[in-house]
């Protein structure tokens, strides 16, 4: 697989360092593997949800930690000494540890997460702060009023 090097955008760039540091975890990213599977889904103008298939795992056994604009998803199964006595045939339920990193928009924050029936639903919800929000300007007359002169009537 090809790798790129933004090794001369940082060096030619003042103030892009952010969007490179982004190029690069998206290329980092895409090279995990597919497990567990998730969808990222809008249910507003404003708001996502992410949806995580983390069957056989308790939500003590969930951690979600937001640092920096990245949702870190981490699960990790505690030793159960009924498992490890149990023979199997066939095990096909992946039971192992997994972490899931998802980068955040500026402005994202995780409103709440549920777990129901293996399914691991993260809210989110986009909270851009009032200096940021569009607003309405008033628009003057243009007529210019100079306190203390009086205008005489002919």
């Amino acid at each position: 697989m090809r790798t790129v090097d933004f090794t001369p955008l940082y060096r030619s760039a003042v103030g892009f360092d952010r969007l490179a540091s982004l190029l690069e975890s998206a290329a980092r990213t895409s090279q995990e593997n597919g497990w567990p599977p998730y969808n990222i889904e809008t249910t507003g103008e404003n708001a996502y949800r992410i949806e995580i298939a983390v069957a056989g795992f308790k939500p003590e056994e969930l951690n979600l930690e937001v640092k920096e604009n990245l949702l870190t998803v981490t699960g990790r199964k505690t030793a159960n000494d009924d498992v490890e006595q149990r023979t199997y045939l066939h095990r096909g339920l992946a039971e192992r540890d997994f972490e899931r990193r998802f980068q955040l928009a500026d402005y994202v924050v995780v409103k709440g997460a549920d777990l129901v029936n293996g399914l691991l639903s993260i809210e989110l919800a986009r909270e851009l702060p009032e200096a940021l929000k569009p607003r309405r300007i008033e628009i003057g007359s243009g007529k210019a009023l100079i306190e203390g002169k009086k205008t005489k009537a002919a």
